[in-house]
């Protein structure tokens, strides 16, 4: 068998260590990829599959990309869920003896990547570690961009939901996980199946308990984390840790500490809920536009886009903490010229915390250091105009920015404007930053006047007109002279180089010009490279600094977008309280309210405590407005629990731990799932975590079954709900059983709302009103005509309809159940009475009444018999 050859062998050496990674290894101005990887990159990128003579009997398959241009590969390749080590030259070619020596320097990820060109500027780039112990989760997570990390337990309750609502929260890129969690499939299938998220195995080594602390010492100084012992979230912030080390390969000095938190310590929103309401995103098409957060994001810098969204993802339930976000935001949207000019001087900021990412890791050239320069100088007057604030929160704010003036300062002295994008090619620092700077530049400018110089000299002495002077990196500086001038050539000219057209000489004068200017330019470009890692470094050692500026710009960007918003769509402050009460007068739904734009939305009022107002039954027919109402409720709330303006004439809120809603019907295919069991299991995820305090939203439940299997599910759920012992929250209930709103008188806690409609002769009119009361119809068939069914089938719906309520099929039900009694506290909904027999008696008599030929005494005389029948019934 024929032998590898040295390079060949490198590669697979490398490739062995990186068995999951694609490996771009650098060949001069190319990174190639062989074998496997060879045949997956010319797929996945649609580039040319060619071949290599390795030492073996056949080629290996080849494919490769320009150095250049290897980020947007790299792009494409993460996006499509893989992994990509890059494997740089660590020594110079021209010193190397034998092959050169090649490392990978570090390993691309969905969860670590860096490159702002493959990142969302607005959103979190999360990477999530999840240790799982029994039935119990540590879990940490880290925007390896920014340097955020934080980290939670799970040690109670349903603790695999609770997991998912997390994920569902950040919405990593990556999950990195132990054995244990992928010993779990029925887990790990449902995680990759909901979410859009890329699931790798980490070594259990990393996740020991001895070793995760140790990580975790190394990193941090000092960590609160550490003092709590047996917490499953040291296990997962230490492999962590340990996987950026073995994926970057650079000292992570931006991530300056763990936030330990509870889940419970933020309103908990499950994965259903953030789906129904478009908190980030809308249901179908995904999109911004159309979300909670394309109203509320006014934000003009990309740290404010991204806590905007966190606030979004995690609604305060301290009422003290809310309401110094609401005093903040009041402040702003009154003091308008503050915020104005505050918005315009954030409009000049750049994304600190990423940038002093690329900083500290290596990566910032010196374009990103004067993207920071600028972005530092608007501080000082950001500052200035905070000093008129006095909320607690913009005035913590305007104590807490450092200026940062020193900083400024350095890089204004020490780079130059307009850097190139390359920090090894000189050209990058500023004329009187450093005196051997000058000289070798000076030295560099002046040695090509004394090229030029010599140029003229020698055409002078000799007479050849066209002699020339020139240069390459080859033989470095010559004379050129033509064919026809050969003769004229003196004898102290030193032949070199000949060529088809011309010869090339050097002289003694010419080789000391050129180690002049050679030496300069190399000592040149050596010594601003060396500069400009000082340069970084000093402020890659102020980092703490920095990301506390950036952290405090980024808040006032959102206070003063909700500010904005609040201004603009005429907001109101809500009142915001630890009691159990929700009135909301004139309530909009912020989203539907927008994209109406010009057409006026119909306000309605909400009333919901934890005694008598405790469910509102909403009845009345599709498209009325019933889910836009309750998704509306729900989102006044949350908006009101971040800390924003909401949209109503006035709103008192009590503070709702958890928000869970039943909305719409969808089957889940991809599990086998039909509607009803989605439906039903939400339906017992919410009855199994909701508690007295949490606010709930179901709209038509049970219909995804039998009428009567449906009624009775959310007769009972409905029982089960406003019982105190059980739950006794603040629920609003939407349904099409008009049977429910007996409920009313007959459960404490219970009201009737419904929408109200205009009807005219066939046709109907949906004022989108909310009033007391249940709804005397449906109107199916006038919602049909709306919908533009066929005018033949819409006729014939009538005529079945006609006959149904002729047969009398749903009002003897209602009969039955208008007649039957409480039994043991709870309402048995379709027992038959003596009463019912009685009353289907009555019917039959008046049926059988001759009406033409019967007298007023007889008529009164019957009417009285019939209702002392019914009495005694």
């Amino acid at each position: 068998m024929a032998n590898l050859t040295p390079m060949m062998q490198q590669y697979l050496d490398l490739k062995e260590q990186y068995k999951d990674c694609i490996l771009f290894f650098r060949l001069g101005d190319f990174y190639e990829m062989f074998f496997k990887d060879a045949e997956i990159a010319s797929r996945e990128l649609e580039i040319t599959l060619t071949g290599r003579d390795c030492g073996l009997e056949e080629r290996a398959p080849m494919c490769g990309v320009p150095f250049h241009a290897a980020d947007s590969y790299i792009s494409r390749l993460i996006n499509k869920g893989y992994k990509v080590a890059i494997c740089e030259q660590v020594e110079d070619p021209a010193l190397a003896k034998g092959i050169v020596k090649r490392e990978v320097i570090r390993v691309v990820t969905p969860g670590t990547v860096f490159d702002s060109s493959m990142l969302d500027e607005r959103k979190n780039n999360y990477l999530m570690s999840v240790y799982k112990y029994g039935c119990f989760f540590g879990i940490s997570i880290v925007d390896v961009s920014t340097g955020e990390f934080s980290s939670t337990n799970i040690s109670w309750g349903n603790t695999v939901n609770k997991l998912l609502d997390e994920i569902a929260k950040y919405s990593p890129s990556e999950i990195i996980a132990n054995s244990s969690f992928f010993d779990d499939t029925g887990l790990v299938e449902n995680i990759r199946k909901r979410f859009n998220v890329y699931l790798s195995r980490f070594n259990d080594e990393y996740f020991e308990t001895d070793y995760a602390i140790g990580k975790i010492r190394s990193q941090f100084e000092k960590s609160e984390l550490l003092d709590r012992e047996y917490e499953l979230e040291i296990n997962a912030s230490g492999a962590l840790l340990e996987y950026l080390e073995q994926t970057q390969k650079v000292n992570l000095n931006h991530i300056q500490n763990i936030t330990s938190y509870k889940i419970e310590e933020f309103m908990i929103i499950d994965a259903s809920t953030r789906r129904n309401l478009e908190l980030t995103e809308t249901m179908r098409e995904r999109s911004r536009k159309g979300s909670l957060l394309w109203v509320l994001d006014r934000t003009v810098t990309s740290m404010g886009g991204r806590l905007i969204r966190k606030w979004i993802e995690q609604p305060l339930i301290n009422v003290a903490d809310i309401n110094e976000r609401l005093e903040a935001v009041r402040e702003m949207k009154e003091k308008f010229m503050v915020r104005m000019e505050i918005r315009e001087l954030l409009k000049r900021v750049y994304d600190i915390e990423r940038l002093m990412g690329k900083v500290v890791i290596g990566n910032a050239n010196g374009r990103d250091l004067v993207a920071l320069k600028n972005s530092i100088g608007q501080v000082p007057y950001i500052k200035s105009l905070l000093e008129q604030c006095e909320s607690s929160l913009n005035k913590r704010n305007y104590e807490q920015i450092d200026t940062l003036e020193d900083i400024y300062e350095l890089i204004d002295k020490s780079i130059v404007d307009d850097p190139p994008v390359t920090i090894t090619e000189g050209g990058i620092i500023k004329n009187g930053y450093n005196d051997d700077v000058d000289k070798y530049r000076k030295a560099t400018i002046e040695g090509k006047n004394w090229v030029a110089a010599l140029e003229n000299q020698e055409r002078e002495k000799t007479g050849i007109k066209n002699l020339r002077v020139g240069f390459n990196k080859v033989f470095g500086y010559y004379i050129e002279v033509t064919k026809s001038n050969y003769s004229q050539v003196p004898p102290e000219y030193i032949r070199k180089q000949t060529l088809a057209n011309c010869e090339r000489y050097i002289t003694q004068e010419l080789k000391e010009i050129e180690d002049t200017i050679l030496g300069a330019e190399e000592k040149l470009i050596a010594l601003e490279h060396q500069l400009f890692l000082d340069i970084r470094n000093k402020i890659a050692s102020q980092v703490r600094r920095i990301k506390n500026t950036a952290r405090c710009l980024s808040e006032i960007d959102v206070i003063c977008s909700l500010a904005e918003v609040a201004d603009r769509e005429s907001y109101t402050m809500p009142e915001i309280s630890t009691e159990d009460r929700i009135e909301i007068t004139d309530g909009r739904h912020p989203v539907v309210e927008k994209m109406l734009g010009d057409s006026s939305f119909v306000p309605n009022d909400t009333l919901l405590d934890m005694d008598e107002n405790r469910i509102s039954i909403i009845t009345g027919p599709n498209m009325a407005g019933k889910s836009t109402y309750m998704r509306q409720v729900a989102l006044i709330v949350l908006m009101a629990q971040i800390g924003s303006f909401v949209p109503a004439k006035s709103a008192k809120i009590g503070i709702v731990d958890k928000i869970f809603t039943r909305v719409g019907a969808s089957d889940d295919l991809a599990s086998g799932q039909s509607t009803f069991m989605v439906e039903m299991s939400e339906v017992a995820n919410i009855l199994e975590n909701a508690t007295p305090r949490s606010l709930l939203i179901l709209d038509e439940i049970g219909r995804g079954t039998s009428t009567f299997d449906g009624l009775s599910i959310a007769w009972s759920v409905i029982e089960y709900i406003s019982d105190k012992e059980k739950i006794g929250c603040r629920t609003l209930f939407a349904t099409h059983y008009h049977e429910l709103t007996e409920l009313e008188g007959k459960l404490t806690g219970i009201k009737n709302y419904c929408i109200s409609v205009e009807k005219n002769g066939d046709d109907i009119i949906f004022l989108r009103k909310i009033i007391r009361g249940g709804a005397d119809d449906s109107y199916g068939i006038q919602v049909a005509r709306l919908a533009g069914v066929p005018e033949l089938v819409i006729n014939r719906a009538k005529e079945i309809l006609a006959e149904l309520n002729e047969a009398d099929i749903s009002k003897r039900a209602s009969r039955v159940r208008k007649n039957k009694m409480l039994m043991e506290g709870q309402l048995d909904l379709f027992s038959v009475s003596r009463a019912s027999k009685i009353t289907d008696e009555v019917v039959e008599e008046i049926k059988g009444i001759d009406i033409s030929t019967i007298t007023p005494l007889e008529a009164l005389n019957t009417l009285y018999n019939l209702q002392q029948k019914l009495k005694k019934g």
